[in-house]
C-alpha cells in the first residue's frame, strides 16, 4: 500500500520557483512595451544598430530569448511542485482503477490544445512575419494593410491565445495545478497589455500614418492646382 505524505501540503510547496516564474510571466511584457515605446518616440535601438530593420531584428531577438527564460521558469515552477505536490484533480477520483484513464484523458486534453496552441502561434507568425510579430511597428515598419486570414478572422490576438493554450496543454497533461495557476497569470497579462497597452498605441501608429497620408494627398492636390 502507498503510503500518502504527511507532511502540509503549503510545506512542500516551492514557493521561490513559483515566484519566479510569476516574475518573469508578468515582467517580459511589462519590459518589451517599455522598450518599444521608447524605441517608437527615442529610436535608441535604431541610433544603437545604425538601422530601423536591424534594431527590430535585434528586439525580437531579446524577446525570443527572453520568451525561452519565461518558459524555463515556468515548467521549473511545475517541475518543482508537480501533481504529487498540488494536482488539479485526484486522479483516483473515480477509484484507484480508473486512476489511468484518467491520467490518460488529461494527456489527451493537454495533446489537443498544445496542437490547436501552436496552430495559432506558427500561423500568427506566418501571417505577421518576423517584424510584424515583434513590434516592428514601434520602428516605423509597418504593413501595408490589416491582415485578416486565419487566424487573424477569428481571432484579436491569436498569437497570445496560442501561448496561453499552450501553457494550460502542459499543466493538464502533467495535471499540475501550479501550472494551471500561472497560465491563468499568463492570460491575464496578456489580457492587461493587449487592451490597455498594445493595442491602443498600435492603433495610434497605424491612425498617424493615415493622417500623414492624407495630409500628404491634400497638398500634393493644393500645388496641382
Amino acid at each position: 500500500m502507498t503510503q500518502l505524505p504527511t507532511t502540509p501540503a503549503a510545506s512542500r510547496i516551492h514557493y521561490r520557483s513559483i515566484g519566479a516564474a510569476a516574475v518573469a510571466i508578468a515582467g517580459l511584457p511589462t519590459v518589451w512595451n517599455i522598450v518599444a515605446r521608447n524605441e517608437y518616440r527615442r529610436h535608441t535601438i535604431e541610433r544603437a544598430v545604425g538601422g530601423k530593420k536591424v534594431g527590430a531584428y535585434v528586439l525580437a531577438a531579446a524577446i525570443f530569448v527572453a520568451s525561452g527564460v519565461r518558459d524555463y521558469a515556468f515548467h521549473n515552477a511545475m517541475a518543482q511542485n508537480p501533481s504529487s505536490v498540488f494536482p488539479i484533480l485526484c486522479t483516483q477520483a473515480l477509484g484507484p482503477e480508473n486512476a489511468g484513464v484518467v491520467r490518460g484523458v488529461m494527456r489527451s486534453v493537454g495533446a489537443a490544445l498544445m496542437a490547436a496552441g501552436t496552430t495559432l502561434v506558427v500561423s500568427s507568425f506566418l501571417r505577421l512575419g518576423i517584424t510584424g510579430t515583434y513590434l516592428g511597428d514601434y520602428f516605423g515598419i509597418l504593413m501595408d494593410e490589416r491582415v485578416t486570414a486565419f487566424p487573424f478572422s477569428h481571432f484579436d490576438n491569436p498569437m497570445y491565445i496560442g501561448a496561453t493554450l499552450n501553457f494550460l496543454a502542459a499543466s493538464i497533461a502533467q495535471n499540475n495545478a501550479v501550472g494551471t495557476l500561472l497560465t491563468g497569470l499568463v492570460g491575464l497579462v496578456y489580457h492587461v497589455s493587449t487592451k490597455y497597452f498594445e493595442s491602443p498605441f498600435t492603433g495610434m501608429i497605424y491612425r498617424k500614418r493615415a493622417e500623414d497620408r492624407a495630409a500628404a494627398g491634400v497638398s500634393a492636390s493644393v500645388k496641382k492646382q
